[in-house]
């Protein structure tokens, strides 16, 4: 039997990653450029998700490698710094009381769906409770390790949420007219390069900043708040090129699509009808939560809707970018519901979770 030598084998390795990461961003891009050729809301982050996924599921080892996708989110976040402007942090005031129904809505439609995937799929506690809370999927993914849950299942029900949300709010909230396409005429000016270099060194900065104190995100967030304070301060005007706002739109959607990569078709097919009806219960909930913040506050409909869509951070920021929703008040929101996520999950499953093995016995 001949050995591979180390040095050897690392190479090959490195060589695969870079082979299968150029993959995913051809499909991501071809997919993009396809919705975007058609006109459709949201095209390339949607288009970029859905070609990526569907490829993965087709058995392709799509992955977005780690550095990637750091510089994916710095892009993100410079992105959304730049949209930054007096007039988006009007709605300040109302974020206590806004902030405060966020947290109510998630443990409600946590607690609905994980009762909806109980008595009519027949769950067990741990797993629909886990499978019910939106967002923190890496922490809820090794959470449902940890107490023998079922992780694919959750995987599944947490997948579909983010792909159906990231592919249908464009086209709801453009086809109805809520939120716009197309940037304003100020966010779609190009900065100088020296501006250019003032922002990546800033948003760089504060997102090793918030790296080091483990804050949440912290590339996109750290991004987003190096370009949003030298934008609202007019050390800066203007963002990304066009293009490179692109690449971060079509790499989030590949990042997304790629979570496919971890799930056999058998395995979405067993579980889709779960995933539909826990997702419907979500939305429902989330909805009367929606109506209320829009009947009681001056906040704009298409920023509540962005805000309060129980799916990943990035993915909502991202559509935030696409359909220009407020980032601060969206990437308030998402933030603080990862928060209460990440906080309350694990001492509600202990206190009233049961692990797969012993709901069988």
């Amino acid at each position: 039997m001949t050995l591979i030598p180390a040095s050897m084998a690392s190479a090959i390795a490195g060589r695969a990653t870079i082979l299968h990461a150029l993959e995913t961003l051809v499909i991501g891009g071809a997919g993009g450029l396809l919705f975007l050729w058609a006109n459709l809301p949201g095209g390339l982050i949607s288009a970029a998700m859905i070609a990526v996924g569907s490829a993965a599921l087709a058995g392709r080892p799509l992955a977005v490698p780690p550095i990637l996708t750091q510089t994916v989110l710095l892009l993100l976040g410079i992105s959304l710094g730049s949209l930054v402007s007096r007039q988006l942090i009007q709605h300040v005031s109302a974020y206590p009381l806004t902030i405060a129904l966020l947290a109510l809505a998630t443990f409600c439609s946590t607690f609905g769906s994980s009762f909806y995937l109980r008595r009519v799929h027949g769950w067990d506690q741990t797993s629909a409770f886990l499978a019910g809370s939106p967002g923190a999927l890496s922490q809820i993914t090794m959470l449902a390790a940890e107490k023998g849950a079922d992780v694919a299942a959750i995987a599944v029900v947490q997948t579909m949420r983010v792909i159906i949300l990231t592919a249908a709010l464009p086209l709801v909230l453009a086809s109805t007219g809520m939120a716009q396409t197309a940037l304003p005429a100020a966010a779609s000016d190009i900065a100088s390069p020296q501006q250019l270099a003032a922002l990546i060194a800033a948003s760089i900065a504060v997102a090793l900043l918030l790296r080091w104190m483990k804050f949440p995100a912290s590339w996109m967030f750290g991004a987003m708040i190096g370009s949003s304070l030298l934008h609202s301060t007019a050390l800066v005007e203007g963002g990304l090129p066009p293009w490179l706002r692109g690449v971060a739109l079509v790499g989030i959607g590949a990042l997304i699509g790629t979570r496919f990569a971890r799930v056999t078709a058998k395995t979405l097919l067993s579980h889709v009808n779960a995933g539909l009806g826990s997702f419907a219960i979500a939305m429902v909930i989330s909805a009367v939560f929606v109506a209320v913040i829009a009947l009681t506050t001056h906040v704009r409909f298409a920023d509540i809707v962005v805000a309060f869509a129980p799916g990943a951070m990035d993915a909502m920021l991202a559509l935030a970018l696409t359909l220009h929703i407020d980032p601060i008040f969206v990437g308030a929101h998402h933030l603080s519901r990862f928060v209460f996520v990440s906080i309350t999950t694990p001492g509600i499953v202990h206190l009233f979770g049961r692990p797969q093995e012993d709901v069988d016995d």
